[in-house]
């Protein structure tokens, strides 16, 4: 009789250690609770995945490594910003350029004046005026058209893309620059602004100088 007491005092202690572990086996007693991660991190085989759990170092390694491969490198980047900063200074100096007048212009119009006062000495031409004075004025009117030209494809070129704030205003600055010289340079070719000088009916037809 106190052998069944025993019998069924530990069937009873059992039956509540199963109660509060349910890992544990009537056989053998210990506790046989399912792994839900692997040693090294990853989850079992069969185990539930939470999206929403806190990865480990090495996920975390990974999604630096791949935003710094997205990111561009930082040297290719300062050097489009040098780029693009030069090209909107250049387009605004050569605005400016068009406007006041360039040693080039200034030199290829002494060239037509000494080419007219040759050609009036040689008669190859009889027209004092357009040839001495009306030839070089179009010439340094080309030339300063030419930089204007030249100001405005070079600051189109710097605003087709994005670029930084003072680079950006410095280029349309020089766009500006270019178009108010194409304006100026087009009217002193065509004689908008003022025409050649004539002689009068009753002058002579000297020379210049003379």
């Amino acid at each position: 009789m106190d052998t069944t007491k025993t019998e069924a005092r530990t069937d009873d202690t059992k039956a509540a250690e199963a109660a509060e572990n349910p890992g544990t086996t009537e056989a053998t007693g210990t506790s046989e609770a399912p792994e839900a991660k692997k040693a090294d991190g990853e989850p079992a085989a069969g185990a539930a995945v939470d999206e929403d759990a806190p990865r480990g170092a090495d996920a975390a390694d990974e999604d630096l490594e791949e935003t710094e491969e997205d990111a561009p490198p930082a040297a290719a980047t300062a050097t489009g910003s040098v780029a693009s900063g030069a090209g909107a200074v250049a387009a605004a100096g050569l605005g400016l350029a068009s406007l006041t007048g360039t040693w080039m212009g200034t030199v290829l119009a002494e060239r037509q004046t000494l080419l007219g006062q040759i050609k009036l000495q040689t008669g190859k031409a009889t027209d004092q005026i357009g040839t001495v004075y009306g030839a070089p004025w179009h010439t340094h009117a080309l030339v300063n058209g030419l930089f204007a030209l030249l100001a405005v494809v070079v600051a189109a070129l710097v605003l087709t893309r994005t670029r930084p704030a003072w680079v950006r205003a410095v280029a349309w600055g020089g766009l500006a620059l270019g178009v108010l010289g194409i304006i100026v340079s087009a009217g002193m070719y065509f004689d908008l602004f003022a025409s050649l000088p004539t002689l009068p009916k009753s002058g002579g037809a000297g020379t210049p100088g003379s």
